[in-house]
C-alpha cells in the first residue's frame, strides 16, 4: 500500500490508544465519586451509626494508599508479564465486591477488612495500571491522553452528590450495595479494552504509520515513522538514578494533600466551621472543574514545554491552597483554595507516569512505576492518619492543615532537581 494510502485509511479509523483512553475515564468516573470523593461523607455515616473516632476510620481510609503502595512491585510485575487486561478484571471484581462486603459490616475490623479488598481491587484496576497503559501507547501526545483518561476523576464528582444524597436518603449500607454492582459491570466492561503494547498489535504509539524504509526513502519524511529509537532502564537502573528518588518523593509529598482532602474536608467544613451538609456537596464539584481546567492546559504545556516545570509550579498550588484553609473557612478563602487545589492537582496528576516515561522507557514501566508506587504511598498514607490524629488531639485542623501545605510546597524543589537521566552505560557503548 502507498504512503498516501495508509494516510487516508489511518485518518479513517481512531487510534485504538484512544479507546482505551476512553476505557481508563469510565473506569476513573467510578472510582472517584463512589470511592475516593465520598470518603468523608462515609466517615460521618459511620460515626453516627457506630461512634467510631475519626483517627480509627482513617486508618481504614488509609489502606487504600498503603495497599498500593505495598502492591506497587507485583501490580507493575504482574502489568508487564500478564498484560493490562487481566490485572483490571481482578481489580473490577475485588473493587465491587469489597462494596459488597461493606453493606453488610457490623465491628471495626470488619470495616478494615472491606476496606482492605476494595483498596486491593481500586489499585489494581487503578492508577498505575491505568496510567502505564496509556504511557505505552502514546509517546508525543502522552500527557494529553493522560489528561483526558483523568478527567473521567474529575466528572466524578458530579455523581458524588448523588452518592452523599443516597447516604443520607437511602442509606449507607444500600448505597455501597448499588456501588458494588455498578463497578462490577462498569468495571468488567472496561478491561476488554485495555491491551500492552501498540507493537504487539501491529502498531505504533500515537497512531503513527509504521513504514518500510524505502517507504520512507520516497516520502522524504519520517514524521509517520516507526516510534523514535527508547532508552530502557531496567529496574536496577532506573532506581540507582537520583531522578528516580525525587520524582517518587515529590509524588509521595503532594499525595499528603490529595489524599487528606477527601477524607477530612467535609468534617472541617461542617463539624469544625459550621457549613450545612449540603453546602459541602458543592465544593467536590468544584475541585473537579477546576481539575479539568488544570488537566487540559497541564495536558498541553507538558507536551509542549517541560512536564516537570508543570508539576514543580503544581506543588506550590497545592501547599497554598492548604495553608489558605488551614486560616480560613471563609466562602471566598474556600473558593481560592478549591482553585488552587484543583489546577494543580489537574495539571501533576498526569505529568506523574509521563515523567516516569519519557525518563526510564516503556520496556519496564510497569516495575519500575510499581518500584516507585512503594515510596510514593507513604505520603497518602501519612496525610489522612495525621490529619486525623491532629483533630483527636487538639480538637480542630489547623495545625494539621497547614504543616501538610507548608511541607507541600517546599517539596517543589524534588521535581526542580529531577533531570532527564544519561542512558545506562550498556547504550553509550554500543
Amino acid at each position: 500500500m502507498s504512503i498516501r494510502h495508509q494516510l487516508t485509511a489511518a485518518k479513517r479509523r481512531v487510534f485504538f490508544g484512544w479507546w482505551i483512553v476512553s476505557a481508563a475515564f469510565l473506569v476513573q468516573t467510578l472510582h472517584s465519586s463512589l470511592m475516593f470523593l465520598s470518603q468523608g461523607a462515609y466517615m460521618i455515616e459511620m460515626q453516627a451509626t457506630f461512634g467510631w473516632s475519626k483517627s480509627s476510620i482513617s486508618g481504614a481510609f488509609s489502606m487504600l494508599r498503603l495497599e498500593s503502595g505495598l502492591l506497587g512491585p507485583i501490580q507493575g510485575w504482574m502489568i508487564d508479564r500478564y498484560g493490562p487486561r487481566l490485572v483490571m478484571r481482578i481489580g473490577a471484581v475485588l473493587f465491587g465486591g469489597g462494596f459488597l462486603l461493606l453493606s453488610q459490616i457490623q465491628e471495626l475490623w470488619h470495616f478494615y477488612v472491606a476496606f482492605g479488598m476494595i483498596a486491593l481491587g481500586s489499585s489494581l484496576g487503578g492508577f498505575l495500571t491505568i496510567h502505564t497503559t496509556i504511557a505505552q501507547w502514546f509517546i508525543r501526545k502522552r500527557s494529553r491522553a493522560m489528561s483526558f483518561s483523568s478527567m473521567g476523576f474529575s466528572v466524578g464528582a458530579i455523581a458524588a452528590p448523588l452518592v452523599a444524597w443516597s447516604l443520607v436518603t437511602i442509606g449507607w449500607r444500600e448505597t455501597a450495595v448499588i456501588s458494588g454492582v455498578i463497578i462490577l459491570v462498569v468495571g468488567l466492561a472496561g478491561a476488554q479494552l485495555f491491551r500492552g503494547r501498540p507493537e504487539d498489535y501491529g502498531m505504533v504509539p500515537d497512531g503513527d504509520i509504521r513504514q518500510a524504509p524505502t517507504e520512507l526513502a520516497e516520502s522524504g519524511t519520517d514524521k509517520t515513522a516507526q516510534a523514535p529509537t527508547e532508552i530502557n532502564f531496567t529496574v536496577k537502573e532506573a532506581m540507582r538514578d537520583r531522578s528516580f528518588w525525587y520524582v517518587a518523593m515529590g509524588h509521595g509529598m503532594a499525595l499528603l494533600v490529595t489524599a487528606t482532602v477527601p477524607v477530612h474536608l467535609v468534617p472541617y467544613l461542617v463539624e469544625q466551621n459550621g457549613w450545612s451538609p449540603a453546602a459541602t456537596a458543592f465544593v467536590f464539584p468544584a475541585i473537579m472543574v477546576m481539575q479539568i481546567i488544570g488537566q487540559v492546559s497541564g495536558g498541553i504545556v507538558g507536551d509542549l514545554y517541560s512536564r516537570r516545570m508543570v508539576a514543580a509550579a503544581a506543588m506550590l498550588g497545592h501547599g497554598a491552597a492548604f495553608i489558605i484553609l488551614a486560616f480560613s473557612a471563609a466562602p471566598l478563602a474556600v473558593g481560592v483554595s478549591v482553585a488552587l487545589h484543583g489546577i494543580s492537582w489537574g495539571a501533576r496528576g498526569p505529568q506523574m507516569m509521563a515523567i516516569r516515561a519519557d525518563y526510564f522507557g516503556r520496556r519496564n514501566l510497569g516495575l519500575i512505576a510499581g518500584w516507585s508506587n512503594a515510596i510514593t504511598v507513604i505520603g497518602s498514607v501519612i496525610g489522612p492518619v495525621y490529619a486525623g490524629v491532629m483533630f483527636d488531639w487538639q480538637g480542630d485542623y489547623t495545625v494539621a492543615f497547614w504543616t501538610i501545605g507548608l511541607a507541600t510546597a517546599l517539596s517543589t524543589v524534588l521535581f526542580l532537581l529531577a533531570r532527564k537521566p544519561p542512558p545506562p552505560a550498556r547504550y553509550r557503548d554500543l
